[in-house]
């Protein structure tokens, strides 16, 4: 059952009241586990398309857990983040928290671990030695673990400047930096990787000699029951898997593109795209699924090139054969509207065929990775899975299924026989990838009246 959620915005205030707050009643009792958050690019988003993210989808796992909805309160920044759980505001705090010992919190086990670097524009130059950082301007989150680490060395670098807005996040600081107004910016490597899919010309100058664990805030109370939860529930969902589950649902393929990739995607986003993208929002109003991750499998397909055509015979912006383009009525696979009217026709065939056990995205994935190599092959590759004790429900257990099927030993045992399983697998996390882009550079389309039953594939 997906618990409903309730999102409160917190004021900023001038003054964070004592330290000796009374304690938030038990979330048994409130009837709601209170999170502190804010905005982040992989912890948690909320935007027009509606609220995701790592931390965001494992809170609402751990609502589940203890049976209560889950209110997300959200703050400009990290150290009124924390300062809500020390005075009693909220149950705990999360969105990309640096363990820090020091602060008068109790720590979750890590959620992952993190290194960090300085990021700037490739033309502005490299960091050969630490001395080169004299006459460099840094920025870098307020209240991060970087921003403590770097005012130290600036002891040892007076020609070293910090610039530390309080609410900006990582990601519109990389923005910044792309776009020249700011020189460097220290973020970890995970935010960075996201970063430059939009952004290629960003580019590592500088290793920070510094990693940490990320962790959810609690607060420090000798015997807190949600504590103890918090620790059983995050042992469950390691040994379960599903919590790298949940991280490959994020950013288990952003750092598959490189450079170039993401170079030429951008270039052709931006002169060819445009001339499909009604085609493509027609196809979503028809279908239900997000025009952007069609456009994805077809730039994936064939770069967007209506005349595209394969050694096998595929052939259309969305390759389509003869027998496919026959069974869903294309006419001409040669024409970009009905190509792509009938791509989207066949991944909706194939999502709807899949089981209902099988949650989105992870359907939506499964679906593009049998637009690739059938469902005959996927629904081996879901049984060799099932024998291997292995998730055959998520696309994170599936992926690594896949590639045996052009091994002879799995492929005897297989119906459809031996399959090219890893090319779907490299196919669907392209096509991860461009989704992701194209929900940074493009808007949702919203048509004036939807159809009921609406279907939008979630970013993942």
């Amino acid at each position: 059952m997906r618990l409903p959620i309730l999102f409160l915005l917190a004021a900023l205030l001038a003054g964070c009241g004592p330290t000796d707050a009374p304690r938030i009643p038990d979330y048994r009792t409130l009837g709601e586990l209170r999170v502190a958050t804010r905005q982040d690019a992989i912890a948690f988003r909320y935007d027009e398309d509606g609220s995701s993210g790592f931390e965001h989808d494992l809170l609402l796992a751990l609502g589940e857990h203890l049976q209560v909805p889950v209110s997300f309160i959200v703050y400009p920044d990290v150290t009124q983040m924390l300062r809500a759980v020390i005075d009693g505001e909220a149950h705990l705090a999360a969105a990309g928290l640096a363990r820090n010992d020091l602060l008068p919190l109790r720590w979750s086990s890590p959620l992952r671990e993190v290194d960090y670097v300085l990021v700037g524009r490739a033309d502005r130059g490299t960091v050969r030695t630490e001395a080169d950082l004299n006459g460099r301007m840094v920025s870098v989150r307020r209240g991060s673990l970087p921003a403590d680490r770097l005012e130290r060395l600036r002891k040892r670098l007076p020609g070293l400047s910090l610039h530390r807005p309080a609410a900006e996040g990582d990601q519109a600081l990389l923005e910044q930096a792309a776009a020249g107004k700011l020189d460097l910016v220290a973020t970890d490597r995970l935010h960075y990787a996201i970063a430059k899919r939009v952004f290629p010309e960003l580019t590592v100058v500088w290793e920070l000699p510094i990693k940490s664990q990320i962790a959810w805030a609690l607060p420090l109370e000798p015997a807190d029951p949600l504590a103890q939860e918090v620790a059983t529930f995050l042992d469950h969902m390691r040994a379960s898997g599903q919590l790298a589950s949940i991280a490959d649902r994020y950013f288990g393929h952003v750092r598959r593109l490189s450079t170039a990739d993401i170079v030429r995607f951008l270039s052709l986003a931006r002169e060819r795209l445009p001339r499909y993208r009604a085609h493509f929002q027609e196809a979503q109003t028809r279908t239900g699924i997000d025009w952007r991750l069609l456009a994805a499998l077809a730039y994936q397909e064939s770069q967007w090139d209506p005349l595209a055509t394969s050694r096998t015979g595929v052939r259309g912006m969305m390759m389509l054969t003869t027998e496919t383009a026959d069974r869903l009525g294309v006419r001409d696979r040669l024409d970009p509207r009905d190509s792509i009217l009938g791509g989207a026709r066949y991944l909706e065939m194939l999502r709807d065929q899949l089981q209902e056990d099988i949650a989105e995205p992870d359907r939506t994935w499964m679906a593009i990775a049998a637009y690739n190599l059938g469902m005959g092959h996927l629904r081996g590759a879901r049984a060799i899975a099932r024998t291997m004790q292995r998730d055959h429900t998520s696309w994170w257990g599936l992926k690594t299924v896949l590639p045996l099927l052009s091994r002879p030993e799995y492929a005897a045992r297989l119906k459809a026989g031996a399959a090219r399983g890893g090319e779907a697998v490299i196919m669907t996390e392209n096509i991860r990838n461009y989704y992701d882009i194209l929900t940074r550079i493009e808007p949702p389309y919203l048509p004036p009246l939807q159809p009921r039953g609406l279907k939008l594939s979630r970013n993942g």
